[in-house]
């Protein structure tokens, strides 16, 4: 019910109307008790126990909070899209659940991997359930928006495969740009945000201009995300960051950390670089120490940050470009903030 959650109410004088907006800890609440009561009565019940586990794992649920954000910016009541916008977090953990496979990852959120817990072909199997799951709950839209919803989300999994295939490619490859490197995460990380900005709006029956400058958002914010990412990786705070420090570096992971430093690097700095990217037994820690340090002495921390602010600024003059109220659009401001603030 409507009073189940506190919500803000502004009164914007100019227009004349009185509107119910959610903050992002109310919305997050909210899909996560969603999530938890979705039911998976379908047999066999060991299909479907992989895609509770992922989906019970947790996480930041920061797709279908920016849909939901994006929808109230129109309309009052973000729950009515609910099913679509949790549609979207089944197929970011339906992604998650292959990653791990082909990474060979043991862990995801402190908790074993899909295919470590049973073993790999389940992960494939359940992972796509999972996607056909997540056009399920996609297909609950508003009859008349169902076309153009299945269209933008068609498109966006098809590129975020797209961005797949050109990270696994990266790893055989030492003259990676950080042009084709940005292109990579865009299609791998921020066309989904994007997606949900834009579906959103769309939902809210917002116009086209307003539905593209709201994609436009969501994708610059999505860089700039992937970016800090990359950055926590090597400076963040292991306890607060949730996984190991370094690990990129361990694995050479081409990263704009790691191809930042190539172009930036000296002749010394470069050998250096080389010497540990080539090195097949080596000390993890003296490795991360190392690079590092390396990183540091070239100044791609500092790179790094004026990239992610460069995209994070570039994403709030879409936002700004939005032809609604200042007041209207500050919780989803304050929440693109929050994430670009974020230690995890």
């Amino acid at each position: 019910t409507r009073t189940t959650y506190k919500t803000t109410k502004i009164q914007i004088r100019k227009y004349k109307i009185h509107i119910d907006m959610y903050t992002s800890k109310e919305l997050l609440e909210i899909v996560n008790h969603y999530l938890d009561s979705l039911a998976y009565d379908r047999k066999p019940a060991s299909l479907y126990e992989p895609i509770k586990y992922v989906l019970d794992l947790g996480g930041k649920r920061i797709r279908p909070i920016l849909m939901l954000l994006s929808y109230n910016l129109y309309k009052d009541n973000p729950k009515d899209i609910l099913s679509s916008a949790c549609a979207l977090e089944t197929y970011h953990n339906y992604t998650l659940l292959h990653d791990d496979l082909m990474d060979e990852a043991p862990l995801r959120r402190g908790q074993q991997t899909v295919h470590k817990k049973w073993n790999d072909n389940q992960a494939v199997l359940s992972g796509d359930s999972m996607l056909v799951l997540a056009y399920e709950r996609l297909a609950k839209c508003d009859a008349k928006h169902l076309e153009a919803v299945l269209h933008l989300f068609t498109e966006t999994a098809l590129q975020i495969g797209e961005g797949q295939q050109y990270d696994m490619e990266f790893e055989m490859r030492n003259d990676v740009t950080v042009e084709e490197y940005i292109e990579m995460i865009r299609l791998k990380t921020s066309v989904l945000l994007a997606c949900a900005t834009k579906m959103g709006a769309i939902l809210a029956d917002a116009n086209k201009e307003d539905a593209e400058n709201l994609y436009k958002f969501g994708e610059q914010i999505g860089l700039a995300f992937q970016l800090q990412d990359d950055y926590l990786d090597v400076y963040g705070d292991a306890k607060v960051f949730g996984k190991k420090i370094g690990g990129d570096i361990v694995s050479n992971k081409k990263t704009y950390m790691l191809i930042t430093a190539f172009n930036k690097a000296n002749a010394e700095q470069r050998t250096e670089l080389e010497k540990w990217i080539n090195k097949r037994n080596f000390n993890t820690e003296e490795k991360i120490e190392a690079v590092t340090r390396l990183y540091n002495e070239i100044g791609v921390d500092k790179l790094a940050k004026e990239k992610m602010d460069f995209y994070y600024e570039q994403g709030k003059k879409f936002l700004n470009a939005v032809k609604l109220p200042k007041e209207r659009k500050e919780a989803l401001a304050e929440y693109a903030a929050r994430m670009m603030k974020r230690q995890k």
